[in-house]
């Protein structure tokens, strides 16, 4: 078997970018509670600004990338799923439940008998 393994190294400028990336948010972060005097709605859009500029610069490097590939490959994959139809979900969720009724009972008279039975060999509650 012939593989090709890609490795892939960050590259110095790969580190700036993502180091920008955080130091952006951090100001931002920062701007929200340092600006706490001002409107709340403001506060949250230049945030949510600050976050977009972030994400923008961070997309640039090469980890940000292939994270974005990935984001997108796992949503083609949530798209293949087949899901199940209401009805099957409602029969599912009751016997679920009739177990965990079932096993509680159970549980219930394993614990109650190993009460009487400890209570039979110590002489306790008599």
């Amino acid at each position: 078997m012939n593989a090709k393994v890609e490795v892939e190294s960050s590259s110095g400028l790969d580190t700036v970018k993502l180091l920008v990336a955080l130091m952006l948010l951090a100001t931002g972060i920062f701007g929200f509670y340092y600006f706490e005097e001002e409107s709340v709605l403001f506060r949250v859009l230049g945030l949510l600004a600050v976050a977009g500029v972030a994400v923008a610069v961070a997309l640039q490097s090469n980890p940000g990338r292939r994270t974005w590939i990935f984001a997108v490959d796992a949503r083609t994959e949530v798209r293949k799923v087949v899901w199940p139809t209401r009805q099957e979900t409602w029969q599912t969720t009751l016997v679920v439940f009739g177990m965990v009724l079932l096993m509680a009972l159970i549980l219930w008279a394993v614990d109650l008998g190993l009460m009487k039975a400890v209570q039979a060999i110590t002489g306790q509650g008599s």
